[in-house]
């Protein structure tokens, strides 16, 4: 199994990487959706205080004009995070088959090789009726 420990090795921190990555993308994905509710709750309070719900007025208040598209925003990157969160998730399956594949490779070669001097060393049955 020597001959496959480096590329296992490999393909351990290959999951390892797409493990933090993934982790990264859901905490940056959690935090975007936070910020939106906050703004959400911004928007709402100075609609409130100013008595101006329609951001196409003329009298809507530019602090929730402001909120509004920065909430807008952070929505379209959490979206396009989650795409980048469905490619890491795959990505994270795809290194853990091939590390599977690997090992069951090693594991293969390590079996043939304790078997064949196992076959070697065996004595030959050798059938003496025919001689």
């Amino acid at each position: 199994m020597k001959s496959h420990d480096p590329l296992i090795r490999a393909k351990k921190f290959q999951i390892e990487d797409a493990r933090r990555r993934l982790g990264q993308i859901d905490t940056m994905i959690a935090d975007f959706e936070r910020m939106a509710g906050d703004l959400d709750r911004d928007i709402a309070a100075e609609e409130e205080r100013s008595g101006q719900s329609d951001p196409r007025h003329f009298a809507y208040p530019p602090l929730a004009l402001a909120a509004r598209t920065r909430r807008d925003n952070l929505r379209r990157s959490a979206e396009d995070l989650k795409v980048q969160q469905e490619e890491a998730r795959a990505a994270l399956a795809a290194a853990e088959a091939e590390l599977a594949r690997v090992e069951a490779a090693g594991e293969m070669e390590r079996a043939v090789r304790l078997e064949g001097p196992a076959r070697r060393s065996a004595p030959r049955h050798i059938d003496t009726a025919r001689f």
